[in-house]
């Protein structure tokens, strides 16, 4: 996350005005505004197999799954993010009649790299346990084929379990489940650099 150059914090309408008809994504925190970085190979093709295997699995349920284009909120008006994937079951809620903001996802998936993995384990995951309908957050790395998923129980503790290759994940928020061998179809794996 790369902060953008603004000389004051932004309301959150002009944000929104100003992130509607921008050619890039940003992410909204406290009045400031974030640019979102591209991604690298290993992270697309993790996406896009989450998608595709979600789309599949979802057909005959009353789900719909959306890419990194949906941003997400906390409430109205706080925070805007932009998960790599979500999962709404039931009637999507929206901020607006725009339909570019959703307020009710039940599932949230985090593809992790370098650059954007202390943020996804840290402030965007404080971000989504806030909101209500979360049952549970997905984070799957793109240096090995590892899938952590944080489950949220009815006391509101989270629960986490990691599963590598060979396994499959349940997701409760919307009742399928996965093969993480299928998450990282075609995936060449990326190395990390080591921190100094």
């Amino acid at each position: 996350m790369v902060a953008a150059a603004f000389p004051r914090k932004l309301t959150a309408d002009e944000y929104l005005a100003l992130e509607r008809t921008s050619e890039t994504k940003h992410e909204f925190w406290d009045g400031e505004i974030f640019a979102m970085a591209g991604a690298r190979e290993a992270h697309n093709l993790v996406v896009a197999n989450l998608v595709g295997e979600l789309r599949q699995a979802l057909r005959t349920k009353p789900c719909r799954v959306y890419p990194s284009d949906m941003r997400v909120a906390k409430g109205y008006k706080e925070k805007y993010v932009y998960p790599d994937v979500s999962v709404v079951c039931g009637e999507p809620r929206f901020e607006s009649d725009a339909k570019d903001t959703m307020l009710n996802p039940s599932s949230i998936i985090e593809v992790l790299s370098a650059s954007t993995e202390a943020y996804d384990r840290g402030k965007k995951f404080e971000l989504y346990r806030a909101i209500e309908s979360v049952k549970e957050y997905v984070l799957a790395a793109t240096d090995e084929a590892r899938v952590e998923h944080f489950v949220r129980g009815d006391d509101g503790s989270w629960t986490l379990r990691v599963y590598g290759p060979g396994t499959t994940v349940a997701l409760v928020g919307c009742g399928v489940t996965l093969a993480v061998d299928e998450l990282y179809l075609k995936v060449a794996f990326e190395v990390q650099a080591e921190a100094p």
